[in-house]
């Protein structure tokens, strides 16, 4: 993750309106305002989340921020111009860098910092994201959060929303697509279906457990193959068989390693 702090020349110096998170596996940007940012001082852009108190900006709007920023990627021109800058590919990122994000429509521009620079009431509000999460049976996603909260969330609440999740309850591939998003700002259905971890927090029945209740369970109860024969004082050609056989039955299948459940594996000893 690159980091950036977000400054408005017209303002005080010293005043970061807010941070510009790159993520660079997935090339998202997700922007986090500051909540001292009056509305009349934020980019037009921002000025009705800040109106709504909302300050953390989704990933699509803050990649218009930064495409009102950068040369678009169709400009007829563009492989001159990626030439002059020394730049192999076009990159969103790369050329914000290059201009320090400075656009005619405002006063504002970026400056990269550390990640010990994030104010703390930042990394506090980004302690609130997604850590994982996974479906459930009934259709339901639950949401392990980084501030060890669990939620079970009934997603068909969000059908208002995010008309997109019908899709996602007619099509169980689609809900088994479930991941984390960038940052932990969202789960992605099949990387196309977003909802966002304040929605998933909002509507989510809190469980009884915590994150690393669920770490400890997979830690203490997931076996790999080598352990998993150790148990069962047996090679593996002897657990292929008996897998073969239908006598065990991983939790999931790999190319070189299998997962077995503990209890499983002790059902199958005591049997």
């Amino acid at each position: 993750m690159k980091s950036y702090a977000i400054y408005d020349e017209e303002l005080d110096e010293t005043f970061a309106i807010g941070y510009l998170f790159y993520y660079e596996k997935s090339k998202s940007f997700v922007i986090e305002l500051s909540a001292d940012l009056d509305e009349w001082d934020a980019p037009l852009l921002f000025q009705r989340l800040v109106r709504e108190k909302k300050y953390t900006v989704p990933r699509d709007i803050s990649l218009l921020w930064v495409k009102e920023r950068v040369i678009p990627s169709g400009r007829q021109n563009i492989g001159s111009i990626l030439k002059n800058h020394k730049l192999k590919d076009y990159s969103e990122m790369a050329l914000l860098s290059l201009s320090k994000g400075r656009c005619s429509q405002d006063n504002c521009y970026i400056t990269e910092i550390s990640e010990e620079k994030i104010p703390e009431n930042i990394k506090d509000r980004m302690k609130k994201n997604l850590w994982e999460c996974f479906p459930t049976e009934d259709n339901q996603i639950v949401c392990l959060f980084k501030d060890d909260i669990v939620k079970k969330v009934e997603i068909s609440l969000l059908l208002e929303q995010y008309k997109d999740i019908l899709y996602v309850l007619k099509n169980r591939t689609l809900l088994d697509s479930v991941k984390v998003g960038a940052g932990g700002y969202s789960i992605i259905f099949n990387d196309s279906i977003e909802i966002q971890t304040s929605d998933l927090r909002r509507i989510g029945q809190t469980l009884p457990l915590t994150s690393k209740d669920f770490y400890n369970f997979v830690r203490r109860n997931v076996l790999d193959t080598t352990k998993t024969c150790d148990m069962l004082q047996c090679s593996r050609q002897n657990l292929s068989y008996l897998v073969k056989e239908k006598k065990i039955k991983p939790i999931i299948y790999g190319t070189k390693e299998n997962l077995y459940l503990k209890g499983e594996i002790e059902k199958t000893l005591n049997d």
